[in-house]
């Protein structure tokens, strides 16, 4: 199944990636609080599928609302949204979500609510079906970048699970295996949640794809010694400016990869792109519970009573991308100027696959 869905009997089903690898459960809910709840208690993470997810949340507060007018709906749904919007503040795709399908419901106005219901789970299902295409475009456009043998050093998880289906980093490196190109990918364990060892070893093992699980801290060896060829990772919110925020640890891999001189891109559907948001430190940057760090899979391993700063993401600042692998091509530098483009040409009915012009003199490229 996809990572998550909506059921014939009116519910949204999602894979519960806190039991990966070690069990495959899908949970089943009806109450878009639940939704909120998986979305924060991580049932469900990464922002296209976090995007998801708050869409079919509110088709079904929709589903739920006792409301017979048009205005009682909407007001039922637009607090369904800020419940939805105060689960994860960092993941863009949250908010890009919610604000469609507000948008959808507000244009509906002369539409009686039981029929208006029914277009709100339509518009959730186009969000997540259009999650699918933009994934196996972006990996379409990021496998021009992977040359048969390449090694590909990730972090965290960007595939499927990470989206409706498909992935974002993984998208690129699924792509290149259909090419029949010969691949092998280093896999971040990536702390403190393992998502990288839980999740993308679980993914790329299913599929038969060439990986090697390692510490994250053993990253930096690997890109030093050139068993490294380019580091592709996803981005919960890009900035206007191409600052990259993703799961923590990312700017140490980017600036490693650049000392290195290995290119390094961002993985990112235009839904993740805020050109709102001036520059990454403008973006805020979720805190969690101290014992995903102190307590790792239920287990103590620091003393009682530790003081503990728990960051879900970093930013990496724009002058460490390489690129940024879109779904309508590839930004390079100046990115205030190629991630518009980006965006604008997605808006476009029939808008073309874009490439861009290619690295800045700037970005340093591994040596061939």
């Amino acid at each position: 199944m996809r990572t998550i869905e909506w059921n014939a009997k009116g519910t949204v089903k999602m894979i519960d990636q806190r039991k990966l690898p070690l069990e495959y459960v899908v949970v089943e809910f009806d109450d878009y609080r639940d939704v909120a709840r998986a979305i924060k208690e991580m049932y469900i993470r990464g922002a296209p599928a976090i995007g998801a997810a708050a869409a079919f949340g509110l088709a079904l507060a929709a589903k739920q609302s006792p409301a017979t007018t048009h205005e009682g709906l909407l007001t039922d749904l637009e607090a369904a949204a800020d419940l939805l919007r105060a689960t994860r503040p960092t993941a863009v795709n949250l908010f890009w979500a919610a604000d469609r399908m507000l948008q959808k419901a507000r244009a509906s106005e002369q539409t009686a609510a039981d029929e208006l219901i029914q277009e709100l789970v339509a518009e959730a299902q186009r969000i997540a079906d259009e999650d699918v295409e933009t994934n196996r475009r972006m990996g379409a456009c990021g496998a021009t970048l992977i040359e048969d043998g390449f090694n590909i050093l990730t972090h965290c998880n960007a595939g499927a699970l990470a989206t409706v289906d498909y992935g974002t980093a993984l998208a690129v490196v699924r792509v290149a295996r259909e090419q029949g190109k010969r691949i092998h990918v280093w896999v971040d364990e990536t702390r403190p949640r393992l998502q990288g060892a839980r999740l993308t070893a679980w993914e790329l093992m299913n599929e038969g794809i060439p990986m090697t699980l390692v510490a994250d801290s053993v990253a930096g060896h690997l890109l030093r010694t050139g068993q490294v060829d380019i580091v592709l990772v996803g981005s919960d919110r890009t900035a206007a400016n191409g600052d990259v925020v993703n799961k923590i640890g990312t700017y140490n891999l980017a600036v490693l990869a650049r000392e290195n001189g290995v290119p390094f891109y961002a993985v990112v559907p235009t839904s993740t792109i805020d050109l709102s948001t001036p520059t990454g430190d403008d973006i805020p940057i979720e805190t969690r519970d101290a014992r995903e760090v102190t307590h790792p899979g239920g287990c103590q391993v620091a003393p009682d009573g530790v003081r503990v700063l728990n960051l879900a993401f970093d930013v990496t600042p724009h002058r460490y991308v390489t690129g940024v692998i879109t779904e309508n091509g590839i930004a390079y530098p100046p990115f205030k100027h190629s991630l518009r483009r980006m965006v604008s040409d997605g808006r476009k009915p029939g808008g073309s696959i874009l490439r861009g012009a290619g690295p800045a003199d700037s970005q340093r490229t591994k040596p061939g």
